[in-house]
């Protein structure tokens, strides 16, 4: 994906589909997380711009930090985000402001590990399989116009459902 927030629409879904075992916030986080590696190359003119964190085995490590990190700073957000402050947001962001570690865990893993699976669809720099192989089964399997129509597709429905059944 060239823009982090791509990546977004698939957390949606997943979002809605098992609301309870998966956090929005965290999958967020992961996604911004995975992609510093690719921002630190950008910025310096390096090919390639995704290397290990782009791998599975780098989305493992990366995961963990997330996990470990992002638990507590999800729930601090969710906490302000569901306060009198921020008042409209209240009904995006309802629900309890605590994240279960398994839930951390699982919701970074699925975070790092989707994202890597779909920047190998359209990155031919990344080498998802390394250090076992340098092969990437995934470029080109669809188009990126159509990888993005159905990250944002994914997203929107995500977004339809959670909002529908916030309603009810």
């Amino acid at each position: 994906m060239p823009f982090t927030p791509f990546h977004f629409g698939p957390g949606a879904a997943i979002k809605a589909a098992i609301p309870t075992c998966f956090s929005f916030t965290t999958f967020c986080y992961t996604q911004g997380v995975t992609d510093l590696e690719t921002a630190y190359y950008l910025l310096r003119g390096e090919y390639p711009v995704h290397r290990f964190f782009h791998t599975y085995l780098g989305a493992t490590l990366i995961g963990a930090f997330c996990a470990l990190t992002g638990r507590p700073l999800c729930e601090y957000l969710l906490r302000i985000w569901t306060s009198p402050l921020f008042s409209p947001l209240n009904t995006f962001f309802t629900g309890p402001a605590k994240i279960p570690w398994r839930v951390a865990f699982f919701t970074a893993l699925i975070g790092t590990y989707s994202h890597v699976f779909f920047d190998s669809i359209m990155h031919p720099d990344i080498t998802p399989l390394r250090p076992f192989s340098t092969a990437n089964p995934m470029l080109h399997v669809v188009s990126s116009d159509l990888l993005h129509v159905i990250c944002l597709t994914l997203g929107v429905a995500g977004a339809l459902v959670l909002s529908r059944r916030r309603r009810l």
